[in-house]
């Protein structure tokens, strides 16, 4: 998935480096020497890579997130920075069900609760860390800056209906993404600013549904962030502001 161009990015962010995706974004990115990476994480996860720097992070805390970022950033500029974190459902398979929740499947699911939840992770935690990453992007060459959305928040794309605070959160992060590629381009900034899909990835965000999934669909970590990762290196400043897929193919608003 990595070519030599990938090569010329030193500095490299992964945010939510303790997930499945996010780890495997990690441990990918930290196979090239001349790569520093560092996983945030409210775990604090540690890799056993010695170009891996790993920090706290907690992206319902705006002051943890720019203490942590300005630290990170403060005498090199990032080339990559990638928020894998986000949220579907919560407790689903534990006992204690006042503190689970799904995807809705009708409005009578509908609760303040959930929509609180999933915006806080889905949306407001990436606006944030936005807000204090992007002014810190590499000035001097192409820097590319990417959140994981999904297809399932498109609106134009919405067949199947359900799932109303997932989609809802997801449509917002693309709106997000979409106004901060405007910004980046108004300033002058070499930045691409994009949302991807990883596809469905055996992770624990898809646990809960893994049985209706076919296994041909059902994509490794390390297969989706070989993916992406191409998805990344082919990028143009034409592109800056859209939504891909893993393959490649653009998914509409």
């Amino acid at each position: 998935a990595s070519t030599t161009r990938m090569k010329t990015h030193k500095n490299i962010a992964i945010f939510g480096a303790s997930g499945a995706i996010g780890t495997a974004f990690v441990n990918e990115l930290a196979n090239h020497g001349d790569n520093q990476v560092h996983a945030f994480s409210r775990s604090n996860k540690k890799f056993e890579q010695e170009n891996v720097h790993s920090h706290h992070i907690d992206i319902q805390d705006e002051t943890l997130i720019e203490k942590a970022i300005s630290a990170t950033c403060q005498n090199t500029p990032l080339d990559i920075a990638i928020i894998t974190i986000g949220i579907l459902h919560q407790n689903l398979n534990e006992t204690d069900k006042a503190t689970s929740f799904g995807p809705e499947k009708s409005l009578a699911d509908l609760t303040a609760e959930k929509f609180q939840k999933l915006f806080e992770v889905n949306t407001i935690g990436p606006a944030l860390i936005a807000k204090h990453t992007l002014p810190l992007m590499n000035k001097d060459r192409t820097s590319i800056f990417c959140a994981l959305s999904a297809r399932i928040g498109s609106i134009s794309d919405n067949h199947l209906g359900s799932w109303y605070a997932y989609r809802a959160s997801k449509a917002a992060l693309n709106m997000i993404i979409k106004t901060a590629s405007i910004e980046m381009q108004r300033r002058k900034y070499k930045t691409i600013v994009i949302g991807l899909h990883p596809g469905t990835v055996d992770s624990q965000l898809s646990q809960p549904f893994k049985r209706n999934i076919s296994k041909a669909k059902l994509f490794t970590p390390e297969y989706s962030v070989s993916k992406m990762l191409n998805v990344i290196e082919n990028l143009t400043p034409e592109e800056t502001g859209k939504i891909f897929a893993w393959d490649g193919q653009e998914i509409p608003y």
